[in-house]
């Protein structure tokens, strides 16, 4: 059987190309950790295949980036002398340079996590000016390090010592060590393009590419096409610029002739998305085959007369496909969506090894039902952002799965030009559904008044250097630049984080650099830009991801909404919320609510489907946990643990009561939970299936934080 596995990579252009600083790190920071980490781990199994997808875009800014072409902003920051930081550079280290998982990079480090705390999880910019003062300059000096320490990935760590002696320092550390530190990441952005060339020149991986600056190709095509998949959307000015679109493949391939020699033969169209009309420019840039989700392919069949009826039989995922269309046809992988999800979302939570077995169990169990010369299962995901959560970078994750399908008689992973060489498709769709691999449609790009004022800013930038464009007098340099920013502004991540789809604490410099690139498409041309463009279009959230309780609560533990006033004052999570730069479908959690009276804590979890297994984890003021098993209708078996000095959990003496009905409710007596007056709490929640499976986490990160109250707590919270 064969299995393609596909790592998508990409970041937006982050420079602000007037100044050719880069406002953001995630270029830098993702070579130490990810790309680094991602090339060599393909390296430890020389008989593995995989894919390994590009944004242009990407590729060009870690060239910059090594040239010193381009500048860091964060790393300009790094290097001033703590000694000689001003009030401003202050604010922005306290601001910017804890930008990284709580849990699995700063907790692991004491020091870090103490200097976290302090500052406060949640950035208060109301407050950041008076925070400044509550850190020494050698503690300025350590965040310094330490955020652009923890950042190194396991790859890096092993390959050079200082990594980890810094760590084993764990703070206190010179001006010497940060500017060595420093080195090390140049030294690595260096290697990235090389150790990825040297893999394509073996055979091990193939380079496939999105467009030039990752945008969603219909929509940049014709912003009316969003009513194909979303008929009742309140749409902006139609954005119409198929020569764009043609234009960013066109680029791409040129950037990945230039940098590997070759051009691709495949291409991830952004998020997976498609249309119609994108077939003829694919091929007319080279591109034999692309790939996008499995609901893209399910609704295609139902639009084609020949498969209708039949769309639903989803072993016919599990192969190439021809897409034929009146003006051309193209080659096409559907991703397999729950086990792409698996590993971006879930993987993290459970054990590497448990996790590993469930994906190869997964694809064996696959196998039995279909063609093994000619079946394909595509996995595809994000290939940077996940490896965050866990809290070894995905090492052992990574080196269990890969082991697993090298070792495995049934399994043998493939590059996609492999596969179509050996199997050109037998099955034939003749009508290609317009969407995106999220719901198969575009509602996280478009139809918002965020992101629809951000289509009609791009529209009216774009008629601007249309005019300039037909104008003799212009410099044709200066025009290349312009329309490049335009190009870097009809990126789709800007739209991702406009709108209540996602949030970051980063969304006002996402916004900025948005506006940034557009500014600089007439800054270019000598004409002062619209007044407008200073404008923000992000409007700011409350930087508050859950409220904390403000009254006793005693409710009936039935599972039901019994009164209204049951969960009035209580503590309050919206699971609903995305809170990363990815998407997760099939969620189970909608809601979380929680608080205590005097001698119990309670939980309720409002959720889609009953679940198998609730683990409540309290990290402080001791270490609890709280296991709640289903084995009947209403039946559980409830378990409450501590953590002895080994590090291993025994049971404890302590009273739990669970029920299920509309929702889930839990109660247990603080007695056990070891809770004092004024106590800081800290726990999170979790989902397993019931064989102890990671399905999903409440926060996503970090943990709910309130303070266990003192005897005249409702007093101080007395409201009418």
């Amino acid at each position: 059987m064969n299995i393609l596995l596909l790592w998508h990579m990409h970041q937006p252009d982050y420079t602000d190309h007037s100044s050719n600083i880069a406002l953001m790190p995630w270029v830098r920071l993702h070579a130490v950790h990810g790309y680094l980490d991602m090339v060599e781990m393909v390296g430890r199994f020389p008989t593995l295949k995989a894919i390994f997808n590009f944004s242009p875009v990407l590729l060009e800014q870690i060239e910059k980036l090594v040239k010193k072409e381009t500048k860091d902003f964060i790393e300009i920051l790094t290097r001033i002398p703590a000694d000689e930081l001003n009030q401003v550079q202050k604010q922005k280290i306290l601001e910017n340079f804890f930008k990284a998982n709580y849990d699995t990079l700063i907790r692991p480090i004491p020091r870090y996590y103490e200097l976290l705390k302090r500052r406060g999880k949640v950035v208060n910019f109301a407050k950041l000016e008076e925070l400044t003062s509550l850190f020494s300059t050698q503690d300025y000096l350590d965040i310094q390090v330490f955020y652009n320490l923890v950042w190194c990935g396991y790859t890096a760590r092993k390959r050079y010592p200082l990594i980890e002696e810094l760590r084993k320092q764990g703070g206190h550390y010179t001006e010497g060590q940060k500017e060595e530190l420093l080195e090390v990441h140049h030294e690595i952005l260096a290697s990235i393009i090389p150790s990825y060339k040297a893999a394509l020149e073996r055979g091990q991986i193939e380079i496939t590419i999105s467009p030039y600056y990752h945008p969603i190709l219909p929509l940049i095509y014709d912003t009316n096409f969003a009513r194909r998949c979303m008929p009742n959307v309140s749409l902006p000015s139609q954005f119409k610029a198929p020569e764009d679109a043609l234009n960013q493949l066109k680029q791409g391939q040129e950037k990945m002739k230039s940098v590997f020699g070759q051009p691709a033969r495949g291409v991830w169209p952004s998020e997976g998305s498609v249309c119609p009309e994108l077939i003829p420019l694919f091929k007319e840039t080279g591109f034999d085959y692309f790939f996008t989700d499995e609901s893209i392919l399910f609704r295609s069949l139902e639009l084609d007369p020949y498969w209708r009826g039949k769309h639903e039989e989803h072993l016919l995922l599990f192969q190439g496909w021809r897409v034929e269309l009146p003006e051309s046809s193209i080659f096409a992988l559907f991703r397999e969506r729950p086990l792409s999800d698996f590993i971006g979302f879930k993987a993290s939570q459970n054990d590497p090894t448990q996790a590993a077995n469930f994906l190869l169990h997964n694809l064996e169990n696959t196998c039995k039902y279909i063609d093994p010369r000619r079946g394909a299962i595509l996995l595809a995901l994000d290939g940077e952002n996940a490896w965050e959560a866990f809290h070894d970078g995905g090492e052992a994750f990574l080196s269990c799965f890969y082991q697993g399908l090298v070792n495995h008689r049934n399994l043998r992973t493939v590059r996609a030009k492999d596969y179509f060489d050996e199997n050109p498709p037998l099955n034939t769709v003749h009508k290609l559904y317009t969407g995106s691999w999220i719901n198969a449609d575009f509602d996280i790009w478009i139809g918002d008044s965020e992101e629809n004022k951000a289509w009609e800013w791009l529209g009216k930038t774009r008629e601007f250097l249309i005019h300039k464009s037909g104008q003799k007098n212009v410099a044709i340099e200066q025009l290349a630049k312009s329309w490049s920013c335009l190009y870097a502004a009809e990126g789709s991540d800007w739209f991702w984080w406009y709108g209540p789809d996602f949030s970051t604490d980063s969304d006002q410099i996402f916004d900025e650099l948005f506006r940034t690139h557009l500014k600089n498409v007439y800054g270019f041309l000598g004409v002062t830009p619209p007044p407008y463009l200073d404008i923000p279009i992000n409007v700011p959230s409350p930087p508050v991801p859950y409220v904390c309780p403000r009254l006793y609560i005693s409710p009936k533990l039935t599972g039901r909404l019994e009164n209204y006033f049951d969960w009035v004052g209580s503590g309050f999570l919206d699971i609903s919320v995305q809170q990363t730069a990815m998407y997760q479908s099939n969620r189970i959690g909608k809601k979380l609510f929680f608080g205590f009276d005097k001698k119990h804590f309670y939980l309720r979890l409002d959720l889609v489907v009953k679940p198998d297994i609730v683990v409540v984890d309290f990290l402080s003021p001791k270490w609890r946990r709280i296991e709640c098993k289903a084995t009947g209708d209403q039946q559980w078996e409830k378990k409450i643990e501590a953590i002895d000095q080994n590090g291993s959990f025994q049971p404890l003496q302590g009273t739990v009561e669970v029920f299920w009905d509309d929702f889930f409710i839990l109660s247990a007596d603080i007695a056990s939970l070891g809770w004092e007056k004024e106590d800081q709490v800290s726990f999170f929640v979790r989902i397993l299936d019931r064989n102890h499976l990671g399905l999903e986490r409440y926060p996503e990160k970090g943990t709910i934080d309130f303070i266990f109250p003192s005897e005249d707590f409702e007093l101080q919270q007395w409201f009418i």
